[in-house]
């Protein structure tokens, strides 16, 4: 007799355009061929447009959905901070849609909680097995983003929502029988109480359909670095300031006919306006694109440029997978076993990110050493059976 799990998600995992999503697709699409799942998740933004063909791709026991909108604003950081819990829980948080789960939570033998802030709608009395993914280590995430902020208000509001959140994550991991996280994050939960007898080792990956794709040829690339990502999202948003703001100018002045891609919609406006304050000719915001692979065709170099993050970043990830030689900083390469030089070039010094990437545009044999030993170690640690196989065996416990 099948297993009976109970699937809590943030949002529809599907369409899988982002890093997030793709996991969550990829979990419940294998976890519905193995066992009776049942889904519950909010439907934010435009996730109502794609229930029809989320639920045509997919075989679930049931499911239950509540729409819920409450943005990430200042103004909701603030109260978040008023009710001393972490900005994410307030955002999830729904009479409603604890209410309506009562029943499943009757018929679940595991619950399967699909990021952190999912946890609130487990009950303390549950009988049956939790199994906790965490996506990301959360708190270190802020708290490397108030390590960043210059503004006293902003840094203490920063502060607090990273202890809050540490608080909630060591009290989540004790409470779960089994954690699912990848070996940076496991590290760091470990390191504020959480039992290292608990977890079990995962990884964010993204598009590895990329590893049949043909190799990249650099005779046929463009002088062009690339980058493609959530552009609202706020480590993505300081990223590209920062690279715009000091890298640049020095680049363009290296190599005048230069060019930038910026993949993704809706470029948040500090974006917009760090292009126009510097004058940053040759760089191109070109908003959502299907296909990828145009850019990594005609790219020689992708970048990214993270000061703040935690887990497994999906954009560094299809890099590999692609085999773009790519300059990233420590928290961008997190998690990988990737070594500086061989695979990846990693630096968070401004100067020796521009290095590294003129070394790339100017060095064929480099370039073409980065190219194949990315794939290599893709191929070798970051397939998507390897992954499902731990969570399946993790269930099965």
């Amino acid at each position: 007799m099948k297993k009976k799990l109970l699937f809590l998600t943030p949002q529809l995992p599907y369409p899988p355009v982002s890093g997030g999503v793709i996991k969550s697709w990829k979990l419940i699409e294998f976890l519905s061929e193995k066992y009776e799942v049942y889904l519950a998740s909010f439907l934010k933004n435009n996730d109502q447009e794609h229930l029809e063909e989320f639920h045509a791709k997919i075989s679930l026991f049931g499911s239950f959905y509540i729409p819920l909108n409450i943005p990430r604003t200042p103004f909701n950081l603030i109260k978040s901070n008023l009710q001393a819990i972490p900005l994410n829980l307030y955002r999830n948080k729904c009479s409603k849609f604890k209410n309506g789960i009562q029943n499943a939570l009757m018929f679940a033998d595991i619950i399967f909680v699909d990021h952190y802030e999912m946890y609130q709608y487990v009950p303390k009395d549950y009988l049956g097995k939790k199994v906790l993914h965490q996506h990301n280590c959360e708190y270190l995430m802020w708290d490397r983003f108030a390590a960043l902020e210059k503004n006293a208000i902003k840094k203490l509001a920063l502060t607090n929502q990273a202890f809050w959140i540490k608080r909630y994550e060591k009290k989540i991991c004790k409470h779960a029988d089994i954690v699912l996280a990848a070996p940076n994050d496991e590290e760091e939960l470990i390191k504020i109480g959480a039992n290292p007898k608990k977890f079990r080792e995962t990884f964010h990956l993204g598009d590895e359909s990329l590893l049949d794709l043909p190799e990249l040829q650099f005779l046929k690339t463009e002088n062009s670095i690339f980058y493609c990502g959530t552009l609202t999202w706020e480590a993505n948003v300081d990223g590209l300031i920062w690279f715009i703001n000091s890298g640049w100018k020095p680049l363009k002045e290296k190599y005048p006919d230069l060019k930038f891609y910026i993949t993704g919609k809706n470029p948040d406006n500090r974006i917009v306006n760090a292009i126009k304050e510097n004058q940053a000719e040759g760089i191109e915001l070109t908003g959502f694109v299907d296909d990828l692979d145009i850019y990594f065709q005609k790219s020689k170099v992708f970048i990214s440029p993270l000061r703040f993050g935690s887990g497994i970043k999906v954009k560094v990830m299809n890099a590999l997978y692609r085999g773009i030689p790519t300059v990233t900083t420590s928290v961008g390469a997190e998690g990988l076993a990737v070594k500086s030089g061989d695979q990846i070039f990693i630096s968070d010094n401004m100067a020796d990110f521009i290095h590294q990437i003129s070394l790339l545009i100017e060095d064929e044999l480099l370039w073409n050493q980065f190219k194949l030993n990315s794939r290599a170690l893709a191929k070798e640690k970051y397939t998507w059976d390897n992954v499902l196989k731990i969570v399946e065996n993790a269930i099965e416990e």
